[in-house]
């Protein structure tokens, strides 16, 4: 090399290296560095042939218009670590043939960037902003870049994006994960951009996805994003094969949904070219040009070295991989997942709604005074009521869901409706259990102090024990609303696990005190049978009728609250033995027996009862004849019952042995 050139090449690099020159910036070889918080502006003497520069750890407030208007070899800048950066002015990122990367990240209190501070990034293929204080989001529609962008706009402050935010934008990848105030995506967001291929959304705050532009996406990200319940129409997913969802129901819609690759590529679908591919199996095509951007970017099948495009995969069925999986706990199925109990619910409720109703109806306007009886089975027979209404509701909703719960199955589990569901129910068969036991606990008290007319049990005292009973019941039922546990008893409603200790408690309690419940039902009924087997109290044909409907009782107690309680201690144990599916079962054939049954057991099939009922009707002139016949008898008793000067005589030989009042009726009335 001779000496004067050897000399030019040495002025020049001392050229470059004096432009380099910052009182706290460096240059190694084309990259331009400033690291120092004494910088507080933009350096005027960056080099021209600068291909990369970092900003880190520097207090620069703002980044003026046209900061690096002229770096035409610019490749890369990062501007990083700097909390006293605030606003970014328009131009800045402006005609820049060779930029490829911006990365603009940890800058807590920037706030603005100029609308214009993107246009015509030719080159452009990746733009971070990330953990900045950035509300709305920059305009990115301006940047006109030839190559498949990659937008990370995660961790920010953005609170709203507008439709056509991204118009003439084509992008690859759009991460807006960690933007925790973000609400929606309008349904125009996409409209005019070629895009987002991958689209992340999690840890957001947004509720529906957009109607339109989801045509593209391969892969979709929403973890943690706790808002998005609802899933728009499988049919806008025609590349979907990837997604990532927070609930485990949104996987259901994907589990039995396959679609052809025809749906993938619209290049499949040229009629012309699906009709040669019929006609000569196997054979490959040239690409048409109409396809020709999309093969290009989503190049499934196609051959790049021969410009052919394979049509034999329009054929094949892709499945979407989808997480989290549903699992024994959430399964892939509708409230009531099988169809004999989509029947048999209604036709329980309105059993359980029409008996009850009807006792309580009966039970208030009846003309008598309302005696400890009357009183304990109006109280029974409400629980029982909201029982049946409890049921409906469910009924109800597995008919507006059905076919497509898993749109649903977020909304009710979470929602106002299944925690009104859940409170209602525990409330009832709490309330229920309670009362079943203080009328057991009344009969044999009743019975076996009948000659003790002092020891009677008053309807004040009947008051007061069940006051205690509603609030019981009421504080329980409320207790998960608050947290403490899950509404487990409505296993349909929420997964029977129990994860806290609190809960775990809180189940066990009610629990133990339901089986102390049945124990207590079971020991009065037999003292009640060995009494009335004493025939100084009942005739021995009333004593046969009375063994009867004690067993009727205690088994239909059995029935109920065996199972339920058995499985549910399970589940409260760590080693749940039946599944969400089978648990259904529970729900519809054993849960509702009591407050079916109850209202027949109880008055419906009662002596008692029946006087009543034909006494009401007799007033809008139907049945006046049966009617009659009860009023005679009860005349015939008084008579009998004040010619023997006030002492209570015994059961008459007559007698039909009705549980529902073992003295004589003239007594409790």
């Amino acid at each position: 090399m001779s000496p004067a050139l050897l000399a030019c090449l040495l002025l020049l690099l001392l050229a470059g290296c004096l432009g380099c020159q910052h009182h706290a910036c460096r240059c190694l070889a084309r990259v331009f560095i400033c690291q120092e918080s004494q910088v507080v502006q933009v350096p005027r003497d960056i080099p021209a042939n600068t291909t990369e520069l970092r900003f880190v750890l520097t207090k620069m407030r703002v980044i003026p218009k046209g900061a690096f208007t002229g770096l035409v070899d610019l490749e890369k800048i990062e501007i990083s670590q700097n909390d006293a950066l605030e606003v970014i002015e328009a131009n800045v990122f402006s005609n820049l043939p060779k930029l490829h990367e911006i990365r603009i990240e940890k800058a807590n209190n920037l706030v603005y960037i100029d609308k214009d501070a993107f246009q015509h990034l030719p080159s452009l293929r990746y733009l971070l902003i990330s953990n900045t204080g950035l509300r709305f989001l920059p305009a990115v529609h301006k940047i006109h870049s030839f190559q498949k962008v990659l937008l990370w706009l995660n961790k920010n402050g953005i609170q709203d994006i507008e439709d056509h935010a991204f118009n003439g934008t084509y992008l690859d990848e759009l991460n807006l994960s960690d933007n925790h105030n973000l609400e929606k995506l309008p349904n125009e967001v996409f409209q005019g951009a070629n895009g987002p291929v991958v689209l992340d959304i999690s840890s957001t705050k947004i509720s529906f996805l957009p109607s339109h532009g989801l045509e593209l996406i391969k892969k979709l990200r929403a973890r943690s994003t706790y808002n998005l319940k609802k899933l728009p129409d499988l049919s806008k997913f025609r590349s979907l094969i990837e997604a990532n969802f927070t609930y485990p129901s949104h996987c259901c819609a994907f589990t039995n949904w396959k679609r052809q690759k025809t749906e993938l590529h619209p290049i499949c679908s040229i009629s012309q070219v699906k009709q040669d591919f019929e006609e000569k199996p196997g054979k490959k095509l040239q690409r048409r040009s109409a396809a020709e951007d999309y093969i290009s970017n989503y190049g499934i099948g196609f051959d790049p070295a021969e410009n052919e495009f394979d049509y034999g995969l329009c054929n094949e069925v892709v499945n979407v991989v989808c997480s989290p999986k549903p699992d024994a706990f959430n399964p892939c199925e509708d409230i009531m997942g099988y169809n004999i109990l989509r029947v048999l619910i209604w036709f329980i409720n309105i059993l359980a709604i029409t008996g009850n109703t009807v006792v309580l109806i009966i039970l208030i306007s009846s003309q008598y005074k309302l005696t400890v009886p009357r009183f304990l089975m109006c109280n029974l027979a409400f629980a029982d009521l909201c029982i049946g209404i409890y049921l409906l509701f469910i009924a109800s909703v597995d008919i507006q869901t059905k076919s497509q719960y898993y749109n649903y199955a977020i909304d009710w589990q979470t929602g106002a409706g299944c925690n009104a569901a859940g409170f209602f129910t525990v409330f009832a068969s709490e309330l229920s259990v309670y009362t079943l036991t203080v009328i057991t606990l009344e009969r044999w008290h009743t019975i076996t102090y009948a000659m003790q007319l002092h020891r009677k049990v008053r309807l004040r005292h009947a008051v007061i024990v069940m006051i205690f009973g509603w609030v019981f019941a009421f504080t329980v039922a409320l207790l998960p609303i608050f947290g403490v546990s899950s509404y487990m008893k409505v296993s349909i409603c929420l997964p029977m696990d129990i994860e806290t200790p609190f809960a775990q408690a809180y189940v066990m309690f009610l629990l133990v005190l339901n089986v102390l419940a049945f124990v207590v039902i079971c020991v009065c009924y037999t003292c009640i049978y060995f009494t009335v087997r004493n025939p100084n109290v009942v005739s021995s044909n009333s004593d046969t009728k009375i063994a009867k409907r004690m067993a009727i009782l205690i088994f239909t107690d059995f029935l109920c609250m065996a199972p339920i309680s058995f499985f549910a201690i399970s589940a409260s144990l760590k080693v749940p033995l039946i599944t969400v599916s089978n648990s259904k079962i529970l729900l519809v054939l054993f849960y509702p027996i009591n407050s079916c049954a109850n209202p027949f057991l109880y008055a419906i099939f009662t002596k008692t009862f029946r006087r009543d009922f034909f006494i009401l009707l007799s007033k809008f002139g139907c049945c006046e004849m049966q009617a009659q016949i009860y009023r005679t008898e009860i005349s015939s008793s008084a008579h009998t019952f004040h010619t023997r000067n006030g002492h209570c005589p015994p059961a008459s030989k007559n007698g039909d042995g009705t549980i529902y009042s073992l003295v004589p009726l003239n007594h409790l009335n």
